[in-house]
């Protein structure tokens, strides 16, 4: 069972097992992500993802892991890291999962529940039109979120997202 993954950079040969996840289309990219993934039982492995690293969540409660690059969204199976779906031509830009076990994702001025289907999410909504938006750290079951308010470069934003009730709101300092 997958306990753990983390985006790598490109790992030296043979540091450790390799598997490609490498799914054939006109116009994939010559970019690579590279994950680190570990077991239950502390054995180490990498996994190879075509397209250029965006995040990786790994959730208990769906058995199953998420991969986001440039190119995909892989779904992979949490007992074994094979790959169980796809969505090509990704809208996120990040990806974090909740201490519950739930998905979140965002694009440029969204974020979303998403759920392990790949094809369902539910948009979360915010207290302000966002854009950059990017994932900070979670403390507890809350999201730092940061982000410009939209069509406004020069106010920056901090957000918090409940984990447990998905409500976005303006941090206060």
């Amino acid at each position: 069972m997958i306990i753990d993954a983390k985006l790598i950079d490109e790992p030296n040969s043979n540091d450790y097992h390799e598997k490609i996840y490498d799914i054939s289309t006109p116009w994939s990219s010559s970019e690579w992500t590279w994950v680190k993934f570990t077991t239950d039982a502390y054995r180490e492995w990498c996994g190879n993802f075509r397209g250029s690293p965006r995040g990786v969540a790994v959730s208990e409660k769906y058995n199953c892991i998420l991969v986001l690059t440039s190119d995909f969204l892989y779904k992979l199976s949490s007992s074994d890291g094979e790959l169980l779906a796809y969505e090509a031509e990704p809208q996120f830009q990040v990806l974090t999962v909740t201490p519950s076990g739930e998905f979140v994702a965002a694009d440029y001025y969204s974020i979303v529940r998403l759920e392990p289907d790949l094809t369902t999410n539910q948009p979360l909504k915010s207290p302000i039109e966002m854009d950059y938006i990017s994932f900070e750290e979670w403390t507890n079951s809350t999201l730092t979120i940061q982000c410009t308010e939209f069509l406004n470069d020069a106010k920056k934003v901090t957000l918090e997202l409940d984990g447990e009730t998905f409500e976005v709101k303006i941090k206060h300092k």
